[in-house]
């Protein structure tokens, strides 16, 4: 091709590229799902359910946690904002009251219904078999919440959530850091293994300090829990307290100004909400524990996800901590406007 014909051809080029650079339109492309099979991942069950070209993911999800719960309100909204995100199909269930046979059954629904992925929160190891069921019939099962200490042996990939007893030692050393010797620690649901886990962490805090710790149960859903814990106050001499719940730890201020402790003794509470944070702000709460339900419901989501249509996924067998940090009066006013959004 002669030079002057090549110039012609580029410049001709070169007015077409403008051109269209002046449209201003944009095509969108969408990406096709990919089924990966291989590797690690495990092989299809017999009868389950395949992908097919514009076939969505379809995760379950099954926690302790009842729906009038201000905590797992925050991790429903992590479930379902991932689920947006991701353009999958997520089911969340969870008992009307605490109740381990009824998980079970939702469980065993969960499966029947062949979902990409399971979420399930662990309270006691007698969800166990349940999980196991799951596993064998080739789901991959992600955990939250509570369970770190024994997920890995229920064929479980990775838990997401908080080390409860490494979160009620932190709590409790910062309890002895402000002069208590003497804990009480407040425990709504006695037999759940993180709740408790977080009792012993406070009691090994305490012991570090030369101190000791009683533990109360209470039902957080009852009038006479603040008069119960006024109570055991006066009766052990405590000098400080720690609160496993937002509802407990509104309840145990309320307590203190009954045992005649008003604003003085120094009180801990696990998670977050409005009321919790304007007390934290007020210095009627000393601190509060974030463990970021938020993200125990949202990235669950977006690991199956991303192991269904890709085979990606995080180092198998290992936690993932969403906690434990710390709100304090200094850090509360910035956690407050996220938590009227059921975020933190």
């Amino acid at each position: 091709m002669r030079p002057a014909r090549v110039a012609g051809v580029l410049a001709a080029l070169l007015v077409l590229l403008a051109v269209l650079a002046g449209c201003g339109s944009t095509t969108v492309v969408r990406e096709p799902p990919v089924v990966v099979t291989g590797g690690d991942a495990p092989a299809v069950a017999p009868g389950s359910r395949t992908r097919g070209e514009g076939d969505q993911v379809r995760i379950a999800v099954v926690t302790h946690g009842p729906a009038s719960s201000p905590f797992w309100a925050i991790v429903r909204n992590g479930v379902e904002a991932a689920g947006r995100q991701m353009g999958a199909v997520v089911t969340y269930r969870a008992p009307d009251i605490y109740s381990l046979d009824r998980m079970s059954e939702l469980i065993d629904q969960a499966v029947a219904g062949r979902p990409d992925g399971l979420v399930v929160s662990l309270p006691e190891a007698g969800l166990g078999p349940a999980v196991r069921r799951a596993v064998r019939a080739g789901i991959p099962v992600v955990s939250i919440n509570s369970g770190s200490d024994f997920y890995k042996r229920l064929g479980v990939l990775a838990h997401v959530g908080q080390p409860e007893d490494r979160a009620g030692l932190a709590a409790g050393r910062r309890l002895a850091a402000a002069g208590v010797r003497r804990a009480l620690c407040i425990n709504q649901e006695i037999g759940n293994r993180g709740l408790d886990e977080r009792c012993q962490g406070l009691a090994r805090a305490m012991r570090e300090a030369g101190g000791s710790s009683v533990v109360i149960r209470v039902d957080d859903q009852s009038a006479a829990t603040p008069r119960r814990i006024a109570a055991a106050i006066r009766a052990h001499d405590i000098e400080g307290a720690l609160a496993l719940n937002a509802t407990t730890g509104l309840e145990t201020v309320e307590a203190a100004k009954k045992a005649g402790r008003g604003s003085f003794m120094p009180i801990g509470t696990f998670d977050l909400g409005p009321d919790v944070l304007k007390a934290v702000e007020q210095g009627r709460i000393r601190f509060a524990v974030d463990q970021q339900a938020y993200l125990q419901g949202y990235l669950p989501v977006v690991f199956l996800s991303e192991r269904a249509r890709y085979g990606l996924f995080p180092a198998q067998g290992d936690v993932i901590p969403t906690g434990p940090n710390f709100v304090t009066r200094r850090t509360a006013a910035k956690a407050l406007e996220l938590s009227r959004r059921s975020i933190r």
